[in-house]
């Protein structure tokens, strides 16, 4: 089939992400997307395996999704959200600290998941300010960890296996260290803390997955000592759950399976089920009160210019519907399982080092991909998209795809897996 015209004249002119342009394949042009699949211009369907970095929750074009955004188009695309407000950003806020519960109560919406972070690191520095403690500059964050492409979110991301290393000594200086997976670790990260503690803002971690940095997972209990160390040595905990929340994995937010709280949470990604840009950071009221002031410089002085758009916020709102009217939470542990079984047969090839599944989430972990552009095209000669990074190939189809679907799915990675060494 012929290359679409619009194809033709606008790959000139794009700048894609995480590609050497050089050297990349060229991306696949998209026509249509329903449920699972994608519809490319010459009219293959591809099954996506990844719901678009994991924010198409519920599938590509849910009817429910899409009415709520006309209504809201037609009444109201956008206003500021300084100095004005409406229905939707409030509504949304209001079932949002309801979902997260008692004590994660104040909304501060953003437009991306780097952003969200951002402002959670900049609300715990402010907080430690507003109450004359200047010296809490820094972070403790963990090997592994991602947490965004922006200057202050890559300098709390791994600084040796992440992606960033090319910026190092042009970020901010945090403290990187191992997740406290045994007791001597808890330990060990105690101790640490007696002595650098007074100089940081907070900890900040993904709960249960580090997701971008090798889809590492760790236990419930790795958050629960987190939450203690946060408590014995008063530093904010912050959660990232721009990847985790929102059923992925099994629950609805991945720190309700350690039973406690951060006082600080990110949110993005499947936040308005993989339809608009749209993030928030939910923070405590102990962390509001330290911005509660007749002072104007303790305000967070912050203000992304499309923050609480009334597009996203209605498609957040509808996506929110989807989960307390369709059981999103009982079929992420349905394609838990079938992942488990399906994705088994890969710890029999030389070249696996690992399979791993955690709710709605399944990696294949290879000794190494020798060209990840010739991987990712053999995928697609299976009829899926899925899109391996590092060393891993990973799974996170829609919450909603069906059986049959997701079978074929499994049955292309190993099968693409088993032909050859990647």
């Amino acid at each position: 089939m012929q290359t679409p015209d619009w194809v033709a004249q606008g790959q000139p002119h794009i700048w894609l992400p995480y590609a050497q342009m050089k050297t990349a394949t060229p991306p696949l042009p998209v026509v249509r997307s329903r449920g699972s699949r994608l519809e490319l211009a010459d009219g293959r369907e591809l099954i996506d395996g990844v719901a678009s970095w994991w924010t198409a929750c519920h599938g590509y074009n849910h009817p429910h999704i899409a009415q709520a955004v006309r209504a809201q188009l037609d009444a109201m695309p956008h206003v500021m959200f300084g100095g004005l407000t409406h229905e939707p950003a409030l509504t949304l806020a209001r079932r949002l600290a309801g979902l997260l519960g008692p004590g994660l109560d104040r909304v501060f919406y953003t437009d991306s998941g780097s952003v969200a972070v951002e402002v959670a690191m900049k609300m715990a520095v402010q907080f430690w300010l507003n109450q004359g403690e200047r010296g809490r500059s820094r972070f403790l964050a963990f090997r592994g960890g991602y947490h965004g492409d922006t200057f202050g979110t890559m300098a709390v991301c791994d600084p040796d296996e992440g992606m960033h290393s090319l910026f190092r000594g042009m970020l901010a200086e945090h403290d990187i260290v191992d997740l406290p997976r045994t007791d001597a670790a808890m330990a060990e990260l105690d101790a640490f803390l007696e002595t650098r503690g007074p100089q940081l803002a907070g900890m900040l971690v993904e709960p249960l997955v580090q997701g971008a940095g090798g889809m590492l997972l760790h236990d419930p209990e790795v958050l629960r000592r987190l939450r203690t160390l946060a408590d014995r040595h008063g530093l904010l905990l912050i959660f990232d759950e721009i990847f985790t929340g929102f059923g992925r994995t099994g629950t609805m937010f991945a720190f309700e399976q350690a039973g406690i709280k951060p006082d600080i949470i990110t949110l993005s990604k499947a936040l308005t089920g993989g339809t608009l840009p749209l993030a928030a950071t939910v923070a405590s009221q102990r962390v509001f009160d330290g911005f509660w002031s007749d002072d104007p410089s303790h305000a967070l002085m912050h203000g992304p210019t499309f923050m609480g758009n009334a597009l996203a916020c209605a498609a957040a709102n509808a996506s929110l519907d989807l989960f307390e009217t369709e059981p999103r939470l009982a079929q992420a542990q349905a394609i838990s399982a079938a992942l488990a079984t399906g994705l088994a047969p890969c710890r029999e090839l030389d070249w696996v080092r690992d399979v791993r599944v955690l709710g709605a989430i399944g990696v294949v972990e290879l000794d190494g991909i020798q060209d990840r552009e010739a991987l990712k095209r053999r995928l697609v000669e299976a009829g899926v998209w899925v899109r391996p990074f590092g060393n891993v190939v990973y799974l996170t189809p829609a919450l909603t795809i069906d059986g049959q679907d997701l079978d074929t799915l499994m049955r292309a990675v190993v099968a693409v897996l088993r032909a050859r060494r990647p």
